[in-house]
């Protein structure tokens, strides 16, 4: 065999796309090490996003094959570090939270919430330490999404510990009050209490804090936006008209707040009978891919109108923990990879490796 040259070596990895960064190896700066024997070579990568032990599987045998033409043997090293991206506004980030990411829709009754939790449960699947935080004061779900009627613990007579249920930390409004009582507060009253929900949780060394926006552009993303370095946003949409046009809405908002847009999920795409398997798009198609194209934001997935996420949503345990294996399951999988991927290409957040220094007249 041809003796191995390391510029064919980078050649050929600057030809390898991840088809979740869309970018190349060598460009998305994921290369650590090349080690070049006499007939084997060992590729060392470190990625910024997490992945299960079957992706990096996957990814090895896929690299595998993609340089066979070079070498004999092939040895694959992949490693995962998620590091702190910069949050908007140029805010400091928690010192138990490295990234923050908002999923949110102009209009109500998208599925958001269903698809968040989905989302920060399939992010644990793939090895992360997530958190999730309801920021709907007015009607919190995620403690029904989660089979979670508890009460948080008291920690120090300041801080509450998050409530834990399949791997997934969770801190919401509906643990604190009756959940069958109205929340008649008012805008800064809310707001206040988001801020309080956040800061007064004892978060556990989090990689990412999904927050679950209340549908609308009103005083809660706006306290978030300009309260809360956030990281990155995610928009929830249906494929019909009335709910692209306040998806366009909530593109604009964080926006104008200077918080990234990380991308669109198309929700409710497809619904298939369970009779006879016709597949309908009831809510119109192509929807989340126009929207995507004219704001010029990535389309990060599309996921059906499907009885059994509703179902398993309801019981208290999201479609990720109770049929992991399932299509709808590995959707969200997917999608949950696109999002973490497109944060690690943000900018990092250097601040907290800097020492504070204090100035002091002696």
């Amino acid at each position: 065999m041809t003796k191995i040259i390391q510029a064919q070596v980078e050649a050929s990895l600057a030809q390898y796309f991840d088809p979740y960064l869309r970018q190349n190896l060598v460009a998305a700066k994921l290369v650590q090490e090349i080690q070049i024997e006499e007939k084997s070579l060992i590729i060392k990568l470190v990625y910024g996003y997490p992945m299960d032990a079957e992706y990096k599987k996957q990814l090895q045998k896929s690299l595998q094959a993609h340089l066979a033409p070079i070498a004999k043997h092939v040895q694959i090293e992949i490693n995962t570090k998620i590091e702190i991206h910069a949050g908007s506004r140029g805010l400091k980030s928690s010192p138990r939270i490295k990234n923050i990411i908002a999923i949110a829709s102009g209009k109500g009754g998208v599925g958001k919430s269903t698809t968040a939790v989905n989302i920060a449960l399939a992010l644990v699947k793939e090895g992360a330490r997530v958190g999730i935080l309801d920021a709907d004061i007015y009607g919190p779900s995620q403690p029904t999404m989660l089979g979670a009627g508890l009460t948080p613990e008291l920690k120090e007579k300041k801080t509450l510990l998050p409530i834990v249920r399949h791997g997934l930390q969770s801190m919401s409004i509906g643990y604190l009050v009756d959940q069958s009582a109205a929340m008649i507060w008012r805008g800064p009253m809310v707001s206040t209490a988001l801020q309080q929900l956040l800061n007064d949780t004892l978060w556990d060394d989090l990689d990412y804090l999904i927050i679950d926006l209340p549908p609308g552009t009103g005083d809660i993303q706006l306290t978030m936006a300009q309260k809360i370095p956030v990281t990155g946003a995610v928009i929830v949409t249906t494929p019909q008209d009335l709910a692209l046009l306040d998806a366009r809405r909530a593109i604009e908002m964080f926006r104008k707040v200077n918080v990234p847009v990380l991308g669109i999920i198309e929700n409710m795409s497809l619904h298939t009978c369970s009779h006879c398997g016709h597949a309908e798009a009831l809510f119109g198609e192509g929807g989340g891919q126009r929207i995507a194209e004219e704001s010029g934001v990535t389309l990060l997935g599309a996921l059906p109108l499907a009885k059994e996420i509703r179902e398993e949503t309801d019981s208290g345990n999201p479609t990720v923990v109770a049929n992991p294996e399932g299509e709808h399951a590995l959707k969200y999988r997917d999608i949950a990879r696109h999002i973490a991927a497109r944060i690690s290409l943000q900018p990092k957040d250097y601040s907290t490796k800097f020492p504070n220094i204090v100035v002091q007249n002696k």
